[in-house]
C-alpha cells in the first residue's frame, strides 16, 4: 500500500497538471480542492520541488507548477521520491537492496520468485503512467476512483 502521503502528493499533482501551466496554483487552493491538510501539503510540495518536480514562485500571483510536463512524470517516479523502494521485498529493490535477513540464498527463495513477478508486474504499471494518463479525460474517473 501507499502512503496517505503518497496519495496527496499525486492529488496534488493533477491538480497542477490541469491547471494553466503558466499561472501557479496556490496550496490553499490545492488544499482545499483535494481536501488536504495546508501544513502537510507544504512540505509535500518542498520534497517534490527539491527533486525537480515542481517549481514554487513567491508573491502575490505565487504558488506551485510543474517544472516537468505532466506526460514526463510517473507514479513510479513519485512514489518513490515520498515513499522510498517500492518493491514488496529488500531482495527486490532496485533502489535500495537489502539481502532478507532470514534468507538463505535467493535463488532456492520460493517466496522471492513469485513477488519478483509482483515486483515487475507493479513497476511496468507504475514507470508507464503517467500524471497526464491520470487526468486524461477517458482514464481519469478510474484513476481519480483509485486515489481517494
Amino acid at each position: 500500500m501507499i502512503t496517505q502521503k503518497a496519495k496527496y502528493a499525486l492529488r496534488a499533482l493533477t491538480v497542477l497538471a490541469e491547471a494553466d501551466a503558466r499561472e501557479p496554483v496556490m496550496i490553499s487552493d490545492i488544499a482545499a480542492q483535494q481536501k488536504i491538510p495546508k501544513k502537510f501539503l507544504e512540505q509535500i510540495l518542498l520534497d517534490l520541488k527539491h527533486q525537480g518536480i515542481v517549481a514554487s514562485r513567491r508573491g502575490k500571483a505565487g504558488g506551485y507548477l510543474l517544472l516537468k510536463p505532466a506526460d514526463m512524470i510517473t507514479f513510479g517516479e513519485i512514489l518513490r521520491i515520498i515513499d522510498g523502494p517500492i518493491a514488496p521485498l529488500p531482495c527486490l529493490s532496485i533502489t535500495a537492496y537489502r539481502k532478507c535477513d532470514d534468507c538463505d540464498g535467493e535463488q532456492n527463495c520460493e517466496i522471492r520468485h513469485v513477488f519478483a513477478k509482483v515486483a515487475d508486474a507493479t513497476r511496468k504499471v507504475l514507470f508507464s503512467t503517467t500524471i497526464a494518463d491520470a487526468v486524461a479525460p477517458a482514464k481519469g474517473a478510474v484513476v481519480t476512483r483509485m486515489l481517494a
